[in-house]
């Protein structure tokens, strides 16, 4: 018997065969993966895991594909970091950071999405692969499509950061840049994935790309010594994210390795595009699109597609959600920098400023086991943070003007 049984709609639960489809044909709802957890169960162990490869591919069980993993071989197993000193500084005795700073290959959690996406995208006979993309998922899909010999196209909003533009450009896709924002990038891509056989990673090939954000709950799970932790903080931009780490939390427990989840999910946004956290703190279990204005760019979808079912996951787990101003972003990425060494992008800024503001509203408790996520690589979005760190102190070579410009504090 397959693991996959079928491809499920989370809205009416028609089932259709595990394929190039992404929505229901009667009521639009979107589709996920439906599996067979008994003969999973049967395949997967602790111990199984343990002797697994250095990869998010040791949980390969859990994850959409039919045969052996392809492409993407290094991503995932990223650091789970017991973060004391910021900890010590928001009043947190068990704060760890998971760092997708330095996924492989391109430093964002994207890798992981994209490494499971691509290989089912092979084992369905694709040749092509495309995106639509606030910046890290295409640099990831145009990194992963060179290295399985795919043809690439990437469609990008038209003000993205320059080093994602080219961490786009140096893999030699076709990079489309669209006069609009990401919304209006998504909506274009729909049409295209409607008219050409191209692996569209987060449109026909949706359900499956989805599933790799799971791993971001595993790997936590084992890291932690197999346990759940008590608190999680998401960012959130479709709200995926967010709801593949709690369904990754509750399959865990599902098939035996976890006893208990009692995880509380929260997440995080940027006041300049909020619809998920302002339809949350206005009691209301839908959102209103907004036009996103942000310099989290990474996060600046308007339309979340997985909103609502972001809503429904910190209702059941009892979490909470809020968002940052722009620079309260900032500051959080300084904070995280210069507390643990980790030079986050502003998603990251996104996630530490709420984490911030929930400590401070006594959501998140001293003794709580939290874990913030950390999705990007903060030398993809220098310009957020360059007109606030200061300038490098400039002498010549002399041991006097050094000692005139510095004094005691350079005796140390």
């Amino acid at each position: 018997m397959a693991k996959m049984k079928a491809l499920i709609c989370r809205e009416c639960g028609k089932e259709y065969p595990t394929e190039a489809l992404h929505v229901c044909e009667l009521c639009f709802g979107p589709l996920e993966v439906k599996y067979n957890y008994d003969e999973i169960r049967e395949a997967m162990s602790r111990a199984s895991i343990e002797a697994g490869p250095k990869s998010l591919w040791r949980y390969k069980e859990l994850l959409p594909i039919e045969g052996g993993p392809t492409i993407g071989l290094h991503a995932g197993m990223t650091p789970l970091v017991h973060a004391k000193n910021l900890g010590a500084f928001l009043g947190l005795d068990e704060l760890y950071i998971k760092n997708d700073c330095v996924n492989q290959p391109t430093l964002s959690f994207k890798d992981r999405v994209v490494a499971v996406a691509l290989t089912r995208a092979r084992e369905l006979g694709y040749e092509t692969a495309a995106c639509a993309s606030t910046g890290n998922l295409a640099n990831s899909v145009a990194a992963h499509a060179a290295q399985a010999g795919m043809q690439c196209y990437v469609f990008i909003p038209g003000d993205l950061e320059a080093a994602k533009v080219l961490g786009n450009l140096i893999y030699r896709p076709k990079v489309v840049e669209i006069e609009g924002n990401y919304d209006d990038v998504n909506r274009l891509c729909s049409e295209i994935a409607g008219e050409r056989r191209w692996a569209f990673v987060n449109v026909n090939i949706r359900p499956y790309y989805a599933e790799g954000s799971k791993t971001l709950a595993f790997e936590v799970v084992e890291q932690l010594g197999w346990r759940a932790p008590d608190q999680v903080v998401v960012p959130m931009a479709s709200g995926s994210l967010l709801t593949k780490i709690w369904k990754g939390l509750n399959e865990f427990q599902k098939i035996g390795l976890l006893k208990d989840v009692s995880t509380k999910v929260n997440g995080a946004q940027a006041e300049g595009c909020s619809p998920i956290a302002t339809a949350y703190k206005d009691g209301r279990d839908f959102f209103k699109p907004v036009k996103p204005n942000t310099i989290a760019k990474s996060l600046a979808i308007g339309n979340p597609a997985d909103g609502y079912y972001a809503l429904k996951t910190v209702a059941e787990s009892q979490g909470a959600m809020d968002a940052v101003t722009d620079d309260e972003v900032i500051e959080g990425i300084k904070l995280l920098a210069q507390t643990e060494g980790i030079f986050a992008e502003t998603a990251g800024g996104v996630t530490i400023g709420t984490l911030r503001k929930l400590v401070k509203q006594g959501a998140i408790k001293k003794h709580d086991v939290t874990v913030a996520y950390i999705t990007g690589n903060g030398l993809k979005t220098q310009e957020a943070v360059v007109d606030s760190v200061g300038r490098p102190f400039r002498i010549p070579p002399s041991l006097v003007k050094f000692e005139q410009t510095f004094g005691q504090q350079g005796a140390a």
